[in-house]
């Protein structure tokens, strides 16, 4: 059985009249890489700054690698790597110097140092800039750089806020490859994101949070089987009559359908064959149609059920 790393027990933080965080509760297992979600205003970054002690907070408990987090817990901060969404490094450093900074912060012996800073510039791809300077860095390889400051010491524990914001493709590719192979190597990784796309590929177990509490936690898997909408089938038709679109909001696992632009979507829950089932009811009437395609939902479609907003929409 996993050892839990994070234990966060009803958790409550409030600022005057506002309740940032409402009875908040979480767990976080060893080897997991752990999404969590939210709009702006949500209680994400409170959770996360409460997490690392820097925020008190009015009740509750949070305790990391077994032992109750403090802000003198310095044997407990030594073992967590946080890199944030605002890039965080000292522009008077060349590269190789910030991660050295960095990395001494928590590793005294140099050669040991010297070690973790080279395995880190060559982990995030920087053999080739170690001699620059911050400013001289694209957006992408800036990124890069704050992985490594963050990563260099090794920790157990690594929590990544955004770290793929204003990045191009390649860069972002190599970002979350590098967070999936951290985690092969050993850490659990706590990753938040609104880029739906990116928890999917790569996060474990999610938690969805708004208005400071926990709204739905489980596998990708798990959320999307919370929700009504399981499939989505659209299919191109010039015309539809009345009456086979009411045959077809009528079949088993059928709960709704829209017709427009000469487009014909069907929403359905749960079942198998529902693809099979629409067609047929086409083909009996003899209708021709054009192209078909079928969707799953996603993890936006989740929080949009859940919480009655795409998170995008709410993000933007």
């Amino acid at each position: 059985m996993a050892n839990t790393i994070v234990k966060i027990q009803d958790l409550v933080k409030r600022y005057g009249d506002l309740i940032a965080l409402d009875h908040f509760s979480l767990e976080i297992q060893e080897g997991e890489i752990f999404g969590l979600l939210g709009p702006n205003g949500s209680g994400k970054t409170t959770t996360i700054n409460c997490l690392l002690s820097l925020l008190s907070f009015d009740k509750g408990k949070i305790e990391l690698f077994g032992k109750e987090m403090t802000p003198v817990s310095y044997d407990i901060k030594k073992e967590i790597g946080i890199i944030m969404q605002n890039v965080a490094v000292m522009d008077e450093l060349t590269v190789y110097e910030n991660i050295d900074y960095f990395c001494g912060l928590y590793i005294k012996d140099k050669a040991k140092r010297r070690q973790c800073v080279d395995e880190a510039i060559k982990f995030v791809g920087l053999e080739d800039f170690v001699k620059f300077y911050p400013k001289k860095l694209s957006g992408g390889l800036l990124r890069r750089l704050n992985i490594a400051c963050g990563i260099a010491h090794k920790p157990k524990l690594i929590i990544l806020d955004e770290p793929t914001v204003a990045v191009d493709p390649q860069s972002r590719n190599r970002i979350l490859g590098g967070i999936q192979e951290l985690n092969r190597m050993g850490a659990t990784v706590i990753y938040t994101s609104h880029y739906m796309e990116e928890v999917e590929q790569i996060c474990t177990r999610i938690a969805i949070m708004d208005k400071g509490r926990k709204v739905a936690e489980g596998t990708k898997d798990e959320l999307k089987r919370m929700i009504k909408n399981t499939e989505t089938i659209t299919i191109e038709i010039l015309e539809i009559p009345d009456s086979v679109l009411k045959e077809i909001a009528g079949l088993t696992h059928v709960y709704d359908t829209d017709y427009s632009d000469g487009k014909l979507a069907v929403y359905c829950s749960g079942g198998k064959h529902n693809l099979t089932r629409v067609l047929e009811v086409l083909q009996n009437n003899e209708l021709g149609f054009g192209r078909v395609y079928t969707e799953l939902p996603t993890l936006n479609d989740v929080f949009l059920e859940i919480t009655g907003t795409a998170l995008r929409d709410k993000e933007e």
